[in-house]
């Protein structure tokens, strides 16, 4: 039975308690945040759990196994630090840390005390997520030529990120599970309207090798929640839509065929030498057994722990999202330009 503490109940936090209390083969017992209101609150609901205002108190204690992370992503990085070093294993919401140098310092401690180190990308935990995966890794959509997706709602405005550390993150991580590898530069614009130097809406821009491309537009200002992905390719396009009430997939069977054609003018003639025939076919809405994501990411990191195994989003992963976005911010800071992500 893995014992674990959750540092940080806030407003994501509550969420991944509730998940944490009903994973199987974990027992949580201790709950720590700054606020003592909110320690009041949760005692009420969960009166036989150990209650601490210090993360030291965690730390420091013999009997705990785990630690889950829910806190302001500024804190991230030493909470996650201090309990690698105590020899927990370490459950960390998104972004993993604020540098790359702080993700790869985490990494090695995780290594080096042995500890599972997990990152809370909680999207690719998503059975529609992984449906699309299936078919953009299976081929079925033919050639992948873009992507493109909108993460918008209007509020819940933060202080301590700006819309794209906050949101971004979601979508990298599931383009790049999509995909299967990094892009090699980002562009980033974004505009800051209701706090100075807190970008409230960005539109990032990455390129891959092979000359697929995507689009990510992310918004706390916007009149509408959206949470919608699209990928085009060559065969078939695919939309996942996390807001829809019923079918979150839908598989578009149409494209754009290239059809050379026989002429007499010669080679020197290109008016008619292809014809481009559009193609719309059936819409195909396929079947999602959806338990909630995460529940399951929850559970994913007990069966690691118990297992000894590498989680699907482990520190590599939320390595890779934070480099990204460092580029995307440099982008941004030097008025959009392509930079390179790197090494």
């Amino acid at each position: 039975m893995i014992r674990l503490a959750q540092i940080g109940i806030g407003y994501w936090g509550k969420n991944l308690l509730r998940n944490f209390l009903a994973t199987n083969d974990a027992q949580v017992t201790a709950v720590c945040d700054r606020d003592p209101s909110v320690l009041e609150k949760i005692a009420v609901q969960y009166p036989l759990l150990q209650f601490s205002e210090h993360a030291q108190e965690v730390f420091g204690d013999d009997r705990i196994d785990a630690v889950a992370i829910a806190t302001p992503s500024e804190s991230h990085f030493e909470l996650a630090k201090a309990a690698l070093a105590a020899g927990k294993h370490v459950f960390v919401e998104k972004p993993m840390a604020n540098s790359s140098a702080a993700c790869k310092e985490l990494i090695a401690l995780a290594e080096k005390h042995k500890r599972v180190l997990m990152v809370g990308h909680t999207f690719l935990y998503n059975a529609a997520v992984l449906k699309v995966r299936e078919f953009v890794q299976s081929g079925e959509l033919g050639e992948i030529y873009y992507l493109y997706s909108q993460r918008l709602n209007f509020g819940r405005v933060r202080q301590d990120v700006d819309a794209m550390w906050n949101f971004a993150p979601h979508d990298l991580s599931i383009i790049l599970y999509w995909l299967g590898k990094i892009p090699l530069r980002v562009s980033a614009r974004g505009s800051a309207y209701l706090q100075k130097n807190i970008a409230d809406v960005v539109f990032l821009q990455l390129e891959f090798d092979g000359g697929v491309t995507a689009s990510i537009h992310v918004s706390w200002l916007d009149p509408n929640k959206v949470r919608r992905m699209t990928v085009v390719g060559s065969a078939k396009m695919v939309v996942y839509d996390d807001v829809a009430s019923d079918y979150k997939v839908r598989v578009y069977d149409r494209g754009i065929t290239r059809q050379n054609l026989s002429v007499s003018l010669g080679e020197f003639d290109s008016f008619g030498n292809f014809q481009l025939i559009q193609r719309a076919g059936d819409m195909l809405m396929p079947k999602v057994d959806f338990v909630e994501p995460l529940k399951v990411q929850c559970q994913h990191f007990i069966d690691c722990i118990v297992k000894e195994q590498k989680p699907l989003s482990d520190g590599e992963n939320g390595l890779q999202i934070v480099r990204i976005l460092e580029a995307a911010q440099r982008s941004m800071e030097a008025g959009g330009g392509m930079v390179e992500v790197g090494e």
